[in-house]
């Protein structure tokens, strides 16, 4: 039994597939499996690989799951003491994987671990660097745009990108698996709210190197889908994630959070969308109402250390604008 297995997701990605693939071959560790779980692509995806790189199993779902229910299916699938979940758009430097295990081997606690992600076209910037949630309803990446000289050293996150990102396998049996109502979007920062519920930490390691095309799925950085879906999966988010005491601390921070996205949209002229999917989310909350975290006290004190964070990463924010 191989210690990793390496996810990766795909929809009509048939385009990016022999980059991420071929990168794959070339890592200076290659005692791990690779799964594709195909959701339904039109492309020719599966056959695709299958030919050109039959040492990768893949898994045919027949239509489009999502992202959440993608991987659910590759972690359950697989039989290793890691999983690295990858997008199909990406490619990982050949001591990618090699610096994820090592960062796991050496932290018990660690849930998860993240690449340290480049853009593709522009390699010199980060695309990202480890997400932060903050007291307005926000998860942002603080490294988005900014240069490959920053973030260098180790950062403490509270959740992975799982467009990289490696993750211990036999604590989604403590934290839960990814969760399939957000379909995409948020639910890595979801999972990863979870496990530092739980206790667990998550971490972006710099020395594990992955370039990313970006937006390959959706199409854009902002769009009606990814627009609807993100705003929904907010509200979702706080409802399930946060105890009440906790919602109420952060009423006046969220609704204003909720305010400042709504004008940035509507200038972008996604101000419908934004509105659709506040209400859509409203809707995923009730249809989900037994997915509330169950807050014992382990859960408790870990929340208000994680309030004490949405507080400094509130203040992060502001100073980056």
């Amino acid at each position: 039994m191989n210690r990793l297995t390496v996810i990766i997701p795909n929809f009509n990605g048939k385009k990016y597939l022999e980059d991420c693939l071929k990168s794959l071959r070339k890592q200076s560790i290659l005692n791990f499996d690779v799964l594709v779980v195909d959701d339904g692509s039109s492309d020719g995806s599966p056959d695709y690989i299958r030919t050109h790189f039959p040492e990768v199993r893949v898994i045919e779902l027949g239509k489009n799951t999502g992202f959440a229910n993608a991987v659910n299916v590759g972690i359950k699938a697989s039989d290793s003491e890691y999983v690295y979940l990858l997008n199909n758009d990406t490619i990982c430097d050949e001591k990618a994987v090699e610096s994820l295990l090592k960062v796991m081997d050496n932290k018990r606690k660690l849930f998860s671990a993240q690449a340290k992600m480049l853009k593709i076209q522009e390699p010199h910037d980060i695309d990202d660097a480890g997400d932060l949630y903050c007291a307005l309803g926000w998860a942002f990446s603080p490294g988005k745009d900014k240069s490959n000289e920053h973030f260098s050293r180790r950062e403490s996150v509270t959740s992975a990108c799982a467009g990289a990102a490696i993750y211990r396998k036999e604590y989604f049996e403590t934290v839960g698996y990814f969760d399939e109502a957000h379909f995409c979007y948020l639910e890595d920062v979801d999972i990863g709210y979870r496990a530092r519920l739980k206790g667990y930490a998550n971490v972006m390691e710099p020395k594990a190197i992955v370039y990313h095309a970006g937006s390959a799925s959706s199409g854009s950085r902002y769009n009606e889908f990814k627009v609807e879906l993100t705003a929904g999966n907010n509200l979702y988010f706080i409802y399930k994630n946060m105890p009440g005491f906790q919602i109420f601390i952060n009423l006046p921070f969220i609704l204003a959070g909720i305010g400042i996205k709504h004008i940035f949209y509507a200038r972008k002229g996604l101000g419908a969308a934004h509105v659709r999917g506040l209400a859509a989310g409203f809707g995923k909350i009730r249809q989900n109402l037994g997915k509330k975290v169950l807050f014992g006290r382990t859960e408790l004190v870990n929340a208000l250390r994680l309030q004490i964070e949405l507080w400094v990463n509130l203040a992060r924010r502001a100073l980056s604008v």
